[in-house]
């Protein structure tokens, strides 16, 4: 059928019809003869009409092929949400500085070569936050490093998946606290490795434990949040440190230190971690800006020998050609200016101030109903409630009553329901923390 006839039967302009010729003949709908008409291209398949249905569904729900969906990588996904919460241990956003990290944001965008600084850039990270990072860190924790000792990732979780995909081979042996951070365990699980766990008592991991399981089984890496116990909060002792460190020396294994919040421990000077008494490098420290500034802000670390920096280069690569260099480069200029320092003496403060009113709130108003040790550290009370409380409906019903907090069955062992939580106050102020009190008090559920 012709342009022009076509435009009168649709009455349209005839320069939209050639337009819309124009289109399908170039996407292949169409093919013109020379000499003769357009018509329905040859090549195309025959395709049986169906009946227009008033609702259509564009996407099906289902995948047209197979696949294995692992049962352990289902698990909730906490948002923020504007509830009241006592949330696993996060920062207050409130307290961060937002401001001066806006400022050296929009500076990095701004100014300087707009080709380097918007283009490709290394895949370690930005230069100049390795460069700071190596600084503060050699400061604050001991460390002996330089930039080529530091990969910037998105934060613990890819630093995690790196690692296992880097260095855990299907049947290799990893180590565990036996309550232990689920992402963790999920990463090992994933690169299908066999999972060993040692218990956790007041002072730590029990590194005896670990030697025994070192006589039976080839041990590949041990996973351990030595600064705060993950979830109980408590400190690696110095004499079980030592011991560890010799350990992994004399069965080669691995050790990634996860030290998810260092800066915040309340009683005296925190330890320093393993990383600076490794002599033989065979510790992989991992941090985060996640718990110091907001959890938004997707920057962390890992720390290990030059070799094993290189070589995780390689495969944050296929899953990440970069990270945001204008964020890193901001948070550069924020330990530059010991912005980021102060930031985390202010809050250091702030939460000192919070714990110890929680914890005073929890003993005053719910003394019979949960024990806890004030922590040293972190951002949490590892909280363990009677059990003639049902934890599980208690949290349902303080949701219902505006309150978010964890139920608690990730933490609980294969055979024993331990009836514990992490109760974060960090992130909420006294008056909020008030509230979060009362409300749990109300929403308290027997067996």
């Amino acid at each position: 059928m012709s342009s022009r006839k076509l435009s009168e039967l649709l009455d349209l302009h005839r320069k939209t019809i050639t337009i819309a010729y124009e289109e399908l003949i170039l996407q292949g709908w169409l093919e013109t003869k020379q000499g003769s008409a357009t018509f329905v291209a040859n090549n195309l398949p025959e395709i049986k009409s169906e009946k227009l249905i008033d609702n259509p569904v564009f996407l099906p729900k289902t995948a047209g092929f197979n696949f294995d969906s692992k049962s352990f990588l289902h698990r909730e996904v906490v948002k923020a949400s504007d509830k009241l919460h006592l949330d696993d241990g996060f920062p207050d956003p409130r307290l961060a500085p937002l401001v001066d990290l806006a400022r050296a944001y929009r500076s990095n965008l701004v100014h300087g070569n707009s080709y380097v600084k918007l283009g490709y850039g290394d895949t370690k990270g930005a230069y100049w936050l390795r460069q700071e990072l190596a600084k503060y860190l050699n400061e604050s924790r001991g460390l002996k490093i330089t930039p080529d000792n530091v990969l910037i990732v998105r934060g613990t979780m890819m630093g995690m998946y790196l690692l296992t995909t880097a260095f855990v081979k299907t049947g290799d042996y990893v180590v565990l606290g036996e309550m232990t951070w689920s992402s963790a365990k999920i990463n090992f699980l994933h690169a299908g490795a066999n999972i060993l766990t040692i218990p956790t008592d007041e002072n730590g991991i029990m590194v005896d434990v670990l030697e025994e399981l070192c006589k039976k089984h080839p041990i590949r890496l041990i996973y351990i949040t030595s600064h705060h116990d993950y979830p109980t909060t408590v400190t690696l002792k110095a004499d079980r440190r030592i011991k560890l460190l010799k350990m992994a020396e004399k069965y080669r294994f691995i050790i990634f230190e996860d030290d998810y919040d260092y800066d915040f421990h309340y009683q005296s000077k925190p330890l320093l971690p393993l990383a600076s008494a490794d002599e033989v490098g065979v510790v992989l420290y991992s941090g985060s800006f996640t718990k110091s500034i907001s959890p938004a802000f997707r920057v962390g670390y890992l720390v290990a020998p030059e070799e094993v920096i290189e070589h995780l280069s390689y495969y944050r690569r296929i899953i990440d050609r970069q990270g945001d260099t204008m964020l890193e480069n901001a948070i550069a200029e924020l330990l530059h200016e010991g912005v980021i320092q102060k930031h985390l003496r202010k809050s250091l403060r702030g939460y000192r101030e919070r714990r110890d009113f929680f914890c005073e709130l929890l003993t005053q108003k719910l003394k019979n109903e949960v024990s806890f040790q004030i922590p040293e550290g972190g951002m949490s009370v590892w909280t363990k409630f009677d059990k003639s409380i049902d934890l599980v409906k208690t949290a349902e019903n303080a949701l219902r009553n505006g309150l978010y907090f964890s139920n608690g069955l990730q933490h609980n062992l294969p055979d024993y329901n331990i009836n514990s939580t992490r109760l974060g106050f960090a992130s909420s102020t006294v008056e909020e923390l008030e509230k979060c009190v009362e409300i749990l008090e109300k929403s308290i559920t027997k067996v």
